[in-house]
């Protein structure tokens, strides 16, 4: 998958089959508090409860079995704020590889040490962390595992919009939380493939907001600061591949303050009983904004992308 074509519906049922019982099918929650509040038929796909906490062990297990035995037995190296390290730490241990990710010294401590707890090695670094990355994949001669801007990646994740397709027979509106688009432009191509009357929407921080800009500028954009609670959000830039998914398959994109992902999280703990980290509240928020409108008919769904929320984080929410 070296190209630059878009997803088939048999890249996904392929990625289904190899990933098969190694992640969790997640289940659809309801609230009906939060559906008063929205104005109708709320569900939120929940994926705090996938394996390492979010969604990002869908595309490493597609990506790292289809690796040859060569590779695995190289060692893996990425770049990660937290999800997507700790979900590769796992996946390598669970293929009987080794993993070593590169994360921002201000990654959140909780993420950092999971990482670690799985078996991943983390090198923290205050400078570029691709720069960094690369430097020591020529080093240690290890294998990149990019995490979104690949089509096996963007595969596994779509395995959560065919999950969705076939749970949720009334879905008109999907809002899914964006960072650098892997799991949207995955999950959006999946579902679309399938029910092309589905409306899908992505959300990103106001301070994070590298699709957005992307899409404005017909490129990938790359940000010099972020600002931004959610850091599973806090993509510096967005992927090649990821932007031309969305751009296809994606009905638009709108932006959230940390303000109201606060106010999100917040009423996901004390509403839904959901201790989800600021990333996955992204949706709840963005209809709470008003920013994105319920559909007249049919179920409105939330991807709540993660649930490794540090207590620190939380405290300064609650």
């Amino acid at each position: 998958m070296g190209d630059n074509r878009l997803l088939r519906p048999s890249d996904f049922e392929q990625a289904r089959q190899r990933i098969g019982d190694l992640v969790h099918r997640t289940p659809l929650l309801s609230c009906r508090t939060l559906s008063h509040r929205v104005g109708g038929d709320l569900q939120f796909k929940a994926e705090l409860f996938q394996k390492t906490g979010s969604f990002k062990i869908r595309g490493v297990f597609n990506r790292l079995l289809t690796l040859s035995a060569e590779e695995r037995s190289r060692g893996l190296v990425s770049i990660s704020a937290g999800n997507h390290a700790a979900a590769l730490a796992y996946g390598a241990s669970a293929v009987g590889s080794q993993a070593t990710i590169v994360m921002p010294a201000t990654a959140v401590a909780s993420k950092i040490a999971a990482t670690r707890d799985y078996g991943g090695e983390v090198i923290l670094t205050g400078e570029g962390l691709l720069e960094t990355c690369r430097q020591v994949e020529r080093e240690r001669d290890l294998v990149f595992v990019h995490p979104f801007d690949d089509l096996r990646i963007m595969a596994g994740h779509g395995t959560l919009g065919l999950e969705l397709a076939e749970d949720l027979r009334d879905l008109a509106l999907l809002i899914v939380p964006v960072g650098g688009g892997g799991l949207i432009g995955g999950a959006a191509t999946a579902l679309k493939l399938i029910r092309p009357d589905v409306r899908v929407v992505g959300v990103e921080p106001e301070g994070a907001d590298a699709m957005t800009r992307s899409l404005a500028q017909g490129k990938p954009v790359h940000l010099d600061t972020l600002n931004t609670i959610a850091d599973g959000l806090a993509a510096p830039f967005v992927g090649a591949h990821n932007l031309a998914h969305v751009d296809e398959f994606v009905d638009e994109v709108v932006t959230v303050s940390d303000r109201q992902i606060c106010e999100a999280t917040r009423a996901l703990l004390f509403h839904a009983k959901l201790a989800v980290e600021p990333s996955g509240a992204a949706g709840l928020a963005a209809l709470f904004s008003g920013g994105v409108k319920l559909p007249s008919s049919g179920s409105t769904c939330c991807v709540i992308s993660g649930g490794n929320i540090d207590r620190n984080v939380l405290c300064r929410i609650v």
